[in-house]
């Protein structure tokens, strides 16, 4: 059975929300068939350098053909060249947007039934 990837169904300054979880989130991951709080302490993220490879991971291992990446509502958020190479080296299609236009994004092609998965930053 294919799995589907939920819709984010609210984003604002530090709020997200996904169809089929009672969680509110901060930051966030979605992939096709789940979602969770993205924490950043799990890998050591900061602003600079930005996301890491290890904070991908598990949305790829989830089997997303297309990854989104949320800079943050002020794209305050780096995304180094070399996490972009990890991702294109597994074959993914990245694209890197303002949050807002992330989850717009992102919504777009899951309607489409595209197996896609996301990243999130929902402040800053």
């Amino acid at each position: 059975m294919t799995m589907s990837s939920p819709e984010v169904t609210s984003v604002a300054w530090g709020h997200m929300t996904v169809k089929g979880c009672s969680s509110t989130y901060k930051d966030c991951k979605v992939w096709p068939g789940g979602s969770r709080t993205w924490d950043w302490r799990e890998t050591g993220t900061e602003h600079h350098p930005g996301v890491q490879p290890a904070d991908l991971q598990e949305v790829l291992d989830k089997g997303a053909k297309v990854l989104v990446i949320g800079r943050g509502m002020n794209m305050a958020l780096q995304v180094p060249a070399s996490t972009l190479d990890c991702v294109a080296k597994r074959g993914v299609d990245v694209r890197v947007l303002q949050t807002e236009q992330a989850v717009a994004e992102y919504n777009a092609l899951a309607r489409q039934g595209i197996k896609v998965g996301g990243v999130f930053h929902s402040t800053c």
